[in-house]
């Protein structure tokens, strides 16, 4: 799975090095096509819709807020799966989102801001478009701590996991 996050992260890296393969904002005909896609995405979350998964690459990677939540597609299932046998998941909607786009157009990334039940998060992803549509290489989660809640939240990871430590 390291091999693939490497390679993901790399062929990002090229794009935005190689002459001829710069990175740019996707025209606003493929950041539509991508939004859409996420969108649809975390519709399927929120509904409890299988088709969530169809979306992830067979080797896709997920990584949530917690710092144990790194999980290639398969296991990632497996851990969701008592969330997606009840009516609904997780309901994420985006509130702004960045669409980035390789040269050639067959790798894409983006940024977004997300309304969801812990409140905001930013997530940041890698698509492959493929002949088949968009997969998702890779998506992170993270929850959007203000800045002046930083010391107070870093408190409270330390007691959490001093406490646990202590076990």
């Amino acid at each position: 799975m390291k091999r693939r996050v490497l390679a993901v992260v790399a062929a990002c890296t090229l794009s935005l090095s190689a002459p001829g393969v710069f990175a740019a904002s996707a025209d606003p005909a493929l950041s539509r096509q991508v939004s859409a896609f996420i969108d649809a995405w975390h519709d399927d979350a929120a509904h409890a819709r299988m088709a969530y998964f169809d979306k992830i690459a067979a080797d896709g990677v997920y990584i949530g807020t917690d710092k144990t939540e790194l999980w290639g597609k398969a296991a990632f299932e497996t851990w969701a799966k008592p969330y997606f046998d009840k009516k609904s998941a997780w309901a994420f909607k985006a509130v702004s989102r960045n669409v980035y786009t390789s040269g050639d157009g067959k790798i894409v990334w983006f940024d977004e801001l997300l309304d969801t039940q812990m409140g905001p998060c930013q997530a940041s992803g890698v698509l492959r478009k493929t002949a088949n549509g968009f997969e998702i290489e890779h998506y992170q989660l993270s929850m959007a701590v203000p800045n002046e809640l930083g010391k107070s939240v870093t408190d409270l990871i330390t007691a959490h996991a001093n406490k646990a430590a202590a076990k």
